[in-house]
């Protein structure tokens, strides 16, 4: 089968992470994958044996997620939008995939409601219509007003054929931040979490002895990597490595290096991150599902720092979740500073470690496994 992965991503790079890693899942079981990015390019991720099609990329004017950017950085005109509708058609045209996936629409990225719909309808027009399914994290966005939480349900039950949750039902249900009625709740299918699989340790222990600090591959964290300069002065024994990404990150790290003493380094985001986790003394982090995953997976010393601005409450609830586990602490961003961080550095590190956790995160195989159902309910076989 041939599978199409819609997916924007306008802050972070998680959406997109997450994405890839279906779609690598999907191309394992001998299938062919597409995956079709709105946001910016995100050239530290694994895209490896994966069609990834970039669209004329969006970016959010901040937390402000009802204001869109093109790549010039101003706002984008009907006429950008335009042209990416048009590209989306002709790729769902050209590869008449048997599955579409939309990537967090429609429980999320309302503001491009328009194009996701006009993808579902050059989809449901295709010769041989694909099976639609939606593809959501554990953790979503309470819909600030019944009538949101009702507008998404109404678009599910019109066009969609399966909501894929990528949680456990009994760690995360999908009612713990979005309303479930029961037409919706039919169409749930849970697959576990979605991680690529475990990274091995590091060939050259990369990241021993040192607190990684890293805020995803979004233009975000500044005040995580201000606050762990902060705590680098105040302890000149403690190591410490800053990893930044994001479309500015360039900029970033010229300006955090102008300001680090000298145990502490800053370098740009890294792909073998993962693998350097198995050896850090610590890991500062925020708490989104990609980062969650991995602290799980290395079983590494974290602090987690939810990402909390412009109202949003995902992160917070994750992190108050994984807190539980020992070696992880949870440290408000108004609570943060150089101070706050090394004391909860220290608490996390004389935690016991935790075991690398292997069971309930090979969400994108049942993910490949459920979609595969569906189809055979479609056609009988």
């Amino acid at each position: 089968m041939t599978v199409l992965i819609l997916v924007t991503h306008l802050l972070g790079t998680g959406h997109l992470a997450r994405a890839l890693t279906l779609a690598r899942a999907f191309v394992a079981a001998g299938n062919r994958a597409l995956v079709v990015s709105g946001g910016e390019p995100a050239p530290h991720l694994d895209a490896s044996g994966v069609e990834l099609v970039q669209l004329p990329p969006l970016r959010s004017d901040g937390v402000n997620f009802t204001r869109l950017l093109d790549a010039a950085g101003e706002e984008a005109s009907v006429a950008y939008l335009k042209t990416r509708q048009t590209q989306i058609a002709q790729v769902l045209t050209e590869s008449a995939p048997t599955v579409l996936i939309t990537e967090l629409f429609p429980f999320g990225r309302r503001v491009l409601r328009a194009e996701f719909l006009a993808a579902i309808e050059t989809a449901k027009g295709l010769p041989n219509r694909p099976l639609i399914c939606a593809s959501i994290r554990d953790i979503l966005a309470p819909p600030s007003k019944p009538e949101k939480a009702q507008a998404t349900e109404a678009i599910v039950h019109q066009h969609y054929d399966a909501v894929l949750v990528h949680s456990d039902d009994e760690i995360t249900p999908l009612q713990a931040s979005w309303p479930v009625a029961p037409d919706l709740a039919v169409k749930l299918r849970y697959t576990g979490f979605v991680a690529p699989p475990a990274a091995p340790p590091h060939p050259e222990q990369l990241g021993a002895g040192d607190v990684l600090v890293s805020a995803g591959g979004g233009d975000v964290g500044a005040d995580v990597f201000a606050a762990a300069l902060e705590a680098a002065r105040a302890d000149p024994h403690l190591r410490w490595r800053l990893l930044v990404g994001g479309s500015h990150a360039a900029a970033h790290i010229a300006q955090l290096e102008a300001q680090a003493p000298p145990n502490a380094h800053v370098e740009a985001a890294r792909r073998d991150f993962r693998q350097m986790l198995h050896h850090a003394t610590a890991s500062v982090s925020m708490a989104g599902y990609n980062t969650a995953l991995d602290l799980l997976q290395t079983g590494a010393p974290a602090v987690l720092v939810p990402f909390d601005a412009g109202g949003e409450v995902e992160q917070g609830l994750r992190a108050h979740g994984l807190a539980r586990l020992p070696g992880i602490s949870l440290l408000p961003s108004a609570a943060l500073s150089g101070v706050a961080l090394l004391e909860q550095v220290g608490k996390v590190t004389a935690a016991p470690r935790r075991a690398p956790r292997a069971q309930g995160l090979d969400g994108a195989a049942e993910t490949v496994r459920i979609v595969q159902a569906l189809l055979e309910q479609r056609y009988g076989h």
